[in-house]
């Protein structure tokens, strides 16, 4: 098995299959087993049927001869049956069972896990708030999936680089910065407010500057001087402007750490970044005839792109007034991860309404050749948070809620939800509690919804300790370790696990289920969607309450019994943790 390959018994199962059905058709080797979980057996392949169809024959019997094929393999497949048109029913092997969950539980690191992502470097563009603005609702998504991916394809063996594409320049930055040189009684430092904020500070700032811009034309005149200034380097401008880029990364560095993502000041490339490359990537965009003049200004047409009128869409590399704006930035970024980061896969996790806009700069990537044929970029979409009453979520005032607010209003919802089962727990155990619980469901929440989807931000319904929530899942995984620590000691010092034993059915569907990690890892990694692997972790405490009903572990039959449900114990719980762990949720051992 290479690292490319999922360890599973699905997969090694679906090998076998492949191999009987070139026993019974060569040419037919590059069908696919299409083998999937049964409730009739532990799995059922269903190649016979188009592959009967392939060769003119009918299923059952093409079924039959699979099945006399797999038979010579009774080490890993103990039972095939064939039922219905032609269908495979199959039954593992009961210590091939057993063996991988031994396997899995002396690979404490991985469980399993291969890494088939080796050799592959990952940028992620994800999060990219704007300079001198309070992070929103609108970067909860951004910012959740792309950690999440960021931590899966790196699990997965990629070289993952993560980037941070902050918006930290254009004409506002000169108005901003005009506005704080004529009012410099205005405080905006966090040393001036008192150990405060000052983002808030600077945001309400540029919202008086915005409107000052707009009524006072002699203002907006040097606001626009401002940003020459600001663009040709002049160091004043540039010691005000660096100001306001550290107030605000400070700020979004903070809020980074309290969702627990990954991302770090080392993974901020604001916009200003590329300015070095912007002529550059004109030049070669025109000198490849890519580029053209439209109205003044230089545009890309890609004629598969139209808008309502039926006009193709431009890409704007230059604007009529020869400045840039975030078309050619984006151009410039996707040229330098390629060229200077050696980049094989691109991924842009940003609002499903910029499609347009990327794949015309994917497009235009392409046809300059900065793009190879062996290289994925991917525009990773999502849909909008929405508030209770089914549109895009906002405050009652109608403005944009803070992405600090809602992490507020979901921690005081957990504290709330945890004192009144546990009203003897200490403030200072409940204070902490409240913050993992609170964060956690925001962000399982967030992942555990189709990233194409919109969802509807319900406090309520993302606290609870019931149905498919973080708070279940951390419960979950509370639960199975105050099993392990109720057993007795030297039965949870070695895994202790007899082959022989014959699992029960709700023992069977848990191994299966457990085995299985690999396998859902490498579809989150290859789809880009995070809600597979929480549905797993779903599916796998829910198999784990069906065994622990079913099957007794501390007062199990025998000692071999209750070694080896123990030992499932202990792997559910390590599973659960590596889970929640992918999907940057705490699971805290008490709950």
């Amino acid at each position: 098995m290479t690292e490319r390959e999922p360890a599973s018994v699905t997969t090694a199962v679906a090998e076998a299959v492949r191999r009987a059905v070139r026993d019974v058709a060569p040419d037919a080797g590059d069908a696919d087993p299409l083998v999937r979980p049964s409730a009739f057996a532990d799995l059922q392949a269903n190649v016979a049927l188009p592959l009967g169809k392939r060769l003119r024959r009918a299923p059952a019997e093409v079924a039959e001869e699979i099945a006399a094929g797999l038979r010579e393999h009774s080490g890993l497949v103990a039972a095939v049956e064939v039922s219905g048109p032609g269908f495979l029913n199959l039954t593992v092997a009961d210590a091939e069972l057993w063996r991988r969950v031994a396997s899995h539980l002396a690979d404490d690191d991985r469980l399993g896990v291969p890494r088939p992502r080796l050799g592959e470097r990952t940028v992620i563009d994800y999060s990219a708030p704007n300079i001198a603005k309070e992070m929103h609702v609108g970067h909860l998504r951004t910012t959740i999936i792309g950690d999440c991916l960021a931590r899966v394809l790196d699990h997965l063996g990629a070289d993952v680089v993560r980037q941070n594409h902050l918006g930290d320049w254009g004409t506002q930055f000169g108005m901003l910065i005009q506005y704080l040189d004529e009012h410099p009684d205005r405080p905006w430092h966090a040393r001036e407010l008192y150990g405060g904020d000052g983002v808030p500070a600077l945001d309400a700032l540029y919202r008086e500057a915005r409107a000052e811009f707009d009524a006072d034309p002699a203002f907006a005149e040097r606001a626009r001087a401002r940003v020459v200034a600001l663009q040709a380097g002049h160091e004043a401008t540039l010691r005000t402007w660096r100001a306001i880029v550290a107030e605000s990364e400070r700020t979004f560095d903070a809020l980074y750490r309290r969702l627990g993502v990954l991302l770090t000041l080392d993974d901020s490339f604001g916009e200003s970044f590329y300015n070095p490359w912007l002529p550059d990537v004109v030049r070669e965009l025109e000198d490849a005839g890519i580029a053209v003049e439209s109205e003044g200004a230089l545009c890309v047409f890609d004629p598969d792109v139209t808008g309502p009128d039926g006009d193709p869409v431009p890409l704007i590399v230059r604007k009529s007034d020869g400045g840039f704006g975030y078309d050619a930035t984006d151009l410039a970024t996707l040229r330098y991860r390629l060229r200077e980061l050696k980049a094989n896969r691109l991924l842009y996790v940003v609002d499903s309404r910029q499609a347009q806009h990327f794949r015309l700069v994917f497009a235009a990537g392409r046809r300059a050749g900065w793009v190879p044929d062996d290289v994925e970029v991917r525009h990773v979409g999502f849909g909008t948070v929405l508030g209770p009453d089914g549109r895009p979520f906002r405050t009652r005032a109608g403005a944009t809620v803070r992405l600090g607010d809602l992490l507020d209003d979901a921690v005081e919802r957990a504290r709330a939800v945890i004192a009144e089962k546990n009203p003897e727990l200490p403030p200072a155990e409940l204070d902490a509690l409240a913050e993992t619980v609170g964060i956690a469901s925001v962000k399982y929440a967030e992942l555990a919804t189709s990233r194409t989807k919109d969802y509807v931000f319900d406090v309520s319904r993302m606290v609870s300790f019931t149905g498919d929530t973080g708070a279940y899942l951390q419960y979950a995984h509370a639960r199975v370790r105050s099993i392990l620590r109720r057993a007795e000691p030297g039965l949870l010092a070695e895994p202790a696990i007899e082959v022989a034993v014959t699992p029960e059915p709700a023992e069977r569907a848990l191994i299966l289920l457990l085995d299985a990690f690999g396998d859902r890892l490498a579809e989150v990694g290859e789809t880009c969607e995070p809600h597979r692997l929480c549905g797993y972790l779903y599916d796998l405490a829910r198999a784990f309450t069906d065994f622990y009903e079913a099957c007794p572990v501390l007062g199990a039959a025998t000692d071999a019994q209750r070694g080896n449900r123990l030992a499932l114990c202990r792997l559910t719980a390590a599973t659960l943790r590596q889970g929640l762990g992918l999907l940057g949720v705490n699971a805290p051992d008490r709950l």
